[in-house]
């Protein structure tokens, strides 16, 4: 991505998190705000992040490191889909409502997280080749074994924050309360929807590498 697309996502994120605040200052939906913020930390990350860029081997991998930390923030967008719940969104007849305000918070719900995850897997990619060209791996299936490994990470962190509540913040305010939660959450539903959420991941990852790599 180049310098002005960067800077032109930069700025639709800052007029979009700006719409949301204005918008939706009260339950249930308030929620969006702050999760779109953190979505958008790791997009930010991967804009600083390139094949030999940083060119300082440990900065580079500190910023790896902290991309990693946030980048489940993007993803989890997906699980805040559940949230349409709250809309009502089928009538006394069993048949969807034609609600203005109600599909108006649905669009804002599916934007927020379609535009955050379409750019966070921008990111996944430019963050994996980045990688395997650091390490010096030139076959490619190194690369598609960090995307997956990344995935998988990304899908655990997605568990912690949906289901054990805990924020990526915490690691550093408080780490062992961090650390404890997640040494005792496997368990078969744990594996179950980790699995799940990577396949769910990888499908939008490498069907938007088919779309931007047609067959000539």
């Amino acid at each position: 991505m180049n310098t002005k697309n960067k800077w032109l996502v930069r700025g639709l994120f800052l007029i979009w998190m700006a719409g949301l605040y204005l918008y939706l200052k009260t339950p249930p939906f308030n929620f969006l705000v702050l999760n779109t913020f953190l979505a958008y930390i790791p997009i930010e990350l991967s804009f600083h992040i390139d094949v030999g860029k940083p060119k300082n081997g440990l900065l580079f991998w500190v910023i790896i490191i902290i991309w990693l930390l946030f980048y489940p923030n993007t993803p989890y967008l997906l699980t805040d889909l559940f949230h349409l719940s709250l809309l009502n969104p089928y009538g006394i007849n069993g048949l969807l409502r034609l609600d203005d305000v109600m599909w108006f918070k649905f669009a804002l719900l599916l934007i927020s997280t379609l535009f955050s995850t379409l750019l966070g897997l921008w990111g996944l990619d430019t963050v994996a080749n980045a990688i395997t060209a650091r390490i010096h791996a030139k076959h490619i299936l190194i690369k598609h074994t960090v995307v997956v490994g990344l995935t998988i990470l990304t899908s655990i962190g997605i568990f912690i924050g949906r289901f054990l509540r805990i924020h990526t913040v915490y690691l550093f305010l408080t780490p062992e309360l961090f650390i404890r939660p997640l040494m005792n959450m496997w368990s078969r539903p744990a594996v179950v929807f980790i699995v799940l959420l990577t396949i769910v991941q990888l499908v939008f990852y490498y069907t938007l590498k088919l779309i931007q790599n047609p067959r000539k």
